[in-house]
């Protein structure tokens, strides 16, 4: 799988697994302009963040670029960092956090296209991640799925385009995997094999888009799937490839 390429036609064939822990979307573009609770894309954070990372660009599809970017690498990639609490979720919240994990950088992208006028919306899928480490591993009570792994959608040139903009780029590197670039061609989603052929991420569900974050439900299926621990925010003691540099 390149980074252009959609969920798969596995995935894609499982498409809305359970349509509990989505709040639905409509497929018009002109629906997915407005601010959502968590995507809150009126706040001024938001407007901040996205107009510092488009700058005087006024072509939309370049424009969805640089927030793509602006979301993956400003923002630290941190599975550590599991909130309970509501207000971690809000857009405005997310663009001041050094570090989050990917649906709240999801909640971020989708509501910083929505503030420069690009149709957005949330999209969930359940993905294997054969690049896990020992400690987060632990947390997830041995598992290797990570539900409910957060990516965007945006209508460019007539399509919904999905974009993952969870891994930063010093993080990839760390993985042995390029960062994922979002051209507003093609889909932008993670990898399946590492630069050496390896596997590395399998996308297993796809649930489908959302207009608005589903917290609750997310979070209900967390403790189901994982148990307690891993909702611990930054309570988790250690160090691991995930970890950011002390400045982060």
């Amino acid at each position: 799988m390149t980074p252009r390429d959609p969920v798969s036609t596995e995935s894609e064939e499982l498409h809305v697994a359970d349509a509990g822990t989505t709040t639905p979307a409509s497929d018009r573009p002109e629906d997915n302009l407005m601010p959502g609770e968590f995507v809150d894309s009126d706040a001024a954070a938001v407007r901040e963040f996205a107009e510092r990372a488009v700058g005087g660009e006024d072509d939309e599809v370049a424009r969805a670029g640089l927030l793509f970017a602006a979301v993956r690498d400003r923002i630290w990639y941190d599975p550590f960092v599991i909130s309970t609490d509501p207000r971690d979720y809000r857009a405005s919240a997310v663009a001041v956090a050094p570090r989050n994990w990917c649906v709240p950088k999801a909640v971020l992208l989708t509501a910083s296209a929505r503030a420069v006028g690009i149709p957005a919306r949330l999209g969930f899928a359940d993905v294997r991640n054969h690049l896990n480490t020992p400690r987060l591993r632990a947390l997830m009570n041995g598992h290797d799925v990570f539900i409910h792994h957060g990516y965007s959608e945006l209508y460019l040139g007539g399509r919904w385009l999905k974009a993952s903009p969870a891994f930063n780029a010093e993080l990839c590197h760390r993985f042995g995997v390029e960062p994922l670039d979002f051209d507003g061609d093609g889909h932008a989603l993670m990898h399946q094999f590492t630069g050496d052929g390896a596997r590395y991420m399998e996308y297993v569900v796809d649930h489908g888009p959302s207009a608005d974050l589903p917290l609750d439900a997310i979070l209900t299926r967390f403790r189901a799937t994982y148990g307690e621990a891993l909702l611990g925010g930054d309570s988790h003691a250690g160090t691991d490839e995930f970890s950011a540099p002390t400045s982060a």
